[in-house]
């Protein structure tokens, strides 16, 4: 049986959510079907869309109707705060997360013209950005309670009728938290994963590297477990993100992955069950060096590139706009007959 709503939280999720990870729903093959099916009547030649058709057809799959719709689309940035970036981690000081929120909520940040272009609703979680995670070089971000806190709040921010959900973050010091996700889960150096993030260059960026080795060695023990990763070297607002995706999983919401930080942030579900991030598409790769690497780890092809390393949920935005073209292509199209156009050969 399926998991609900209710019973990946009846108790922790923490503890609940590697059992609830096994048995997650699946797309509607009827309605993929139909969907191919009537991709392959329009008046274009068979395939010629490209990816565009693909994309109508995955969004067909997971509303589960022929004809999908993008009607109601919601844009979710999580936001939290970061003890390792008294380690030097980042160019700017912590309370700009805050001060970004207060942005966003204002309307000044790229996001909120992006979404205001598109009719896409945004809302902005901060999560206890007056209390950081522990720095994580020294033991766990976040105890289990955290954890189960802040899955809870991108979990319960979920509508359930929405159409396409985007997820974002903001928070000084999370491409470290990403970073060390990446190179505990999928190994290799981190020097591999780590890129500059706000902006580093030389000796800082070298120190931010030393960072992610130091703290990746401090939980080595943890590194077969995907979901103690998260919990150790994550923080609450990659946290509440997969909550969030967990959530959409559930409604059959799809999802548009943003940038490296939201990306690493749901691949710790994905190293849990190799079907977790079915109902995902990645937005964009990322100039952050990690991030198509990453994609490449979760089998995940880009919709753009952009050379973006903004994140608050931007490149899933921009990327909207294409799945927008594909949904009114898809259900625009008259057909050959509609159209009285003899087919290819006919």
């Amino acid at each position: 049986m399926s998991p609900t709503a209710e019973n990946v939280l009846l108790t922790s999720p923490f503890n609940e959510l590697a059992r609830s990870l096994r048995s997650l729903p699946q797309p509607d093959e009827g309605a993929a079907t139909a969907a191919r099916q009537r991709q392959d009547t329009l008046t274009k030649p068979r395939g010629s869309l490209g990816r565009l058709e693909d994309l109508a057809v995955w969004l067909a799959a997971w509303q589960g109707r022929v004809k999908p719709a993008l009607d109601r689309a919601h844009c979710l940035i999580f936001a939290g705060n970061h003890g390792v970036t008294a380690q030097g981690v980042s160019a700017y000081p912590s309370g700009v997360t805050a001060q970004m929120v207060l942005n966003f909520e204002a309307g000044g940040a790229a996001i909120n013209q992006i979404c205001e272009r598109f009719g896409i609703a945004l809302r902005v979680f901060p999560l206890d950005l007056d209390r950081p995670t522990a720095d994580f070089t020294a033991g766990p971000a976040l105890s289990v309670e955290e954890f189960d806190g802040a899955f809870r709040v991108g979990f319960d921010s979920v509508l359930a009728d929405t159409d396409i959900l985007l997820v974002g973050e903001m928070g000084i010091g999370n491409t470290t938290a990403a970073a060390a996700i990446c190179t505990a889960l999928f190994g290799g150096t981190a020097l591999e994963w780590t890129g500059p993030g706000t902006g580093l260059e030389r000796e800082a960026l070298l120190r931010k590297v030393a960072v992610v080795d130091a703290a990746v060695g401090r939980h080595r023990a943890i590194a077969g477990n995907p979901l103690e990763v998260l919990r150790s070297l994550g923080g609450r607002e990659l946290v509440a993100i997969a909550g969030a995706v967990v959530a959409a999983r559930l409604h059959g919401i799809p999802v548009l992955l943003d940038g490296f930080i939201s990306t690493a942030a749901v691949a710790p579900l994905q190293a849990a069950d190799a079907t977790a991030l079915a109902h995902c598409v990645a937005s964009h790769a990322s100039a952050e060096p990690g991030h198509r690497k990453l994609l490449d780890r979760l089998g995940l092809a880009p919709v753009l590139s952009l050379n973006m390393r903004l994140g608050e949920g931007s490149g899933a935005a921009v990327a909207f706009a294409v799945l927008s073209a594909a949904v009114a292509c898809h259900n625009g199209m008259a057909t050959f007959d509609e159209a009285g156009v003899s087919k290819k050969g006919s």
